[in-house]
């Protein structure tokens, strides 16, 4: 069976730009963020709150690529988001500045009020929140393994708002890597969705303008265990989408690593190009073909078939 298909790449659309929302669906990214928080001014939150809803609107049903909204934080202006958003039923709701499991669970019980006056099925919009946006956040990630979240997709990261809450004049150190503050925020977020059983999205790469710094970089959060990164621009998509489905040396290696299993049956250990695997390799082998075989199923259904003559 394969796995839930997680989206690799989520791109973010400012939300009061209606050239860049027209150009969106043509991206290639697995989902939309549709944000209506910091990348539109504050005097133009109405005119991205109409701009988003006619986006939902006009995309009903099932959606390729996933339509997320990104909110306002929860005690600032979320509610007025969800009330002009929720009529386009989004698939998800990306919640910002988290402090914890606790406001994922608040935004859950308001979708579930929306959600019901809008006729839209229960428990259908998932949550994605950006969960070291602040300290508290940054300190209580291991929250989100500890109640059930239903609604709760995965967690992604962010260094930009946790160096300005932390009054940092920098999130890097002087290699031009995170600095240690921020990798132990990217590691827990890591350790955290796992723990939860959700998804773990890695933040966005700065330099849109470097491809090759970004599918390096997306390449080694794949190999830690994320299975995805945010985009900040259409041409970050491709390699993001990329460096997180299966290689070909890695689909060769995973096949190779069943094939050795089903040469031996019943056995727990097997040897292979000189090293012992045991079972957690078999498993693993088991999510690259079957993450392979979701990611060719979703390609194939979004290729129009060739009329007959």
């Amino acid at each position: 069976m394969t796995p839930p298909l997680t989206p690799r790449s989520w791109l973010f659309i400012p939300g009061d730009s209606e050239k860049k929302l027209g150009k969106a669906d043509a991206s290639g990214a697995d989902a939309l963020i549709l944000d209506l928080e910091d990348s539109v001014a504050p005097e133009r939150k109405a005119e991205a709150r109409r701009l988003v809803r006619a986006h939902l609107a006009a995309r009903p049903g099932a959606r390729d690529p996933l339509l997320y909204v990104r909110v306002n934080p929860l005690d600032v202006s979320a509610l007025e988001d969800l009330a002009a958003v929720m009529p386009g039923a989004p698939d998800g709701i990306m919640i910002p500045k988290t402090d914890g499991a606790e406001d994922v669970a608040r935004l859950s019980n308001w979708l579930d009020a929306f959600e019901a006056a809008h006729g839209i099925e229960p428990g259908r919009t998932r949550i994605l929140p950006v969960a070291t946006e602040t300290a508290k956040g940054a300190l209580r990630l291991a929250t989100f393994a500890e109640v059930p979240l239903p609604r709760l997709v995965g967690l992604t990261w962010g260094a930009e708002d946790l160096s300005a809450a932390l009054g940092a004049s920098t999130n890097l150190g002087p290699d031009g890597e995170w600095a240690l503050t921020y990798r132990i925020a990217r590691s827990n977020c890591l350790l955290a969705a796992k723990a939860a059983g959700v998804a773990a999205i890695d933040t966005l790469y700065v330099d849109f303008r470097d491809d090759a710094g970004l599918r390096a970089a997306s390449s080694a959060a794949a190999d830690e265990g994320f299975e995805g990164r945010i985009a900040i621009h259409p041409a970050q998509v491709a390699g993001i989408n990329a460096a997180f489905a299966p290689s070909e040396a890695a689909l060769a290696h995973a096949r190779r690593v069943i094939e050795a299993f089903e040469a031996n049956p019943g056995a727990g250990t097997v040897g292979l190009d000189g090293k012992m695997i045991d079972i957690p390799h078999l498993r693993q082998a088991r999510h690259v073909l079957g993450l392979h075989d979701a990611l060719a199923a979703r390609a194939a259904a979004k290729t129009p078939h060739a009329q007959g003559a």
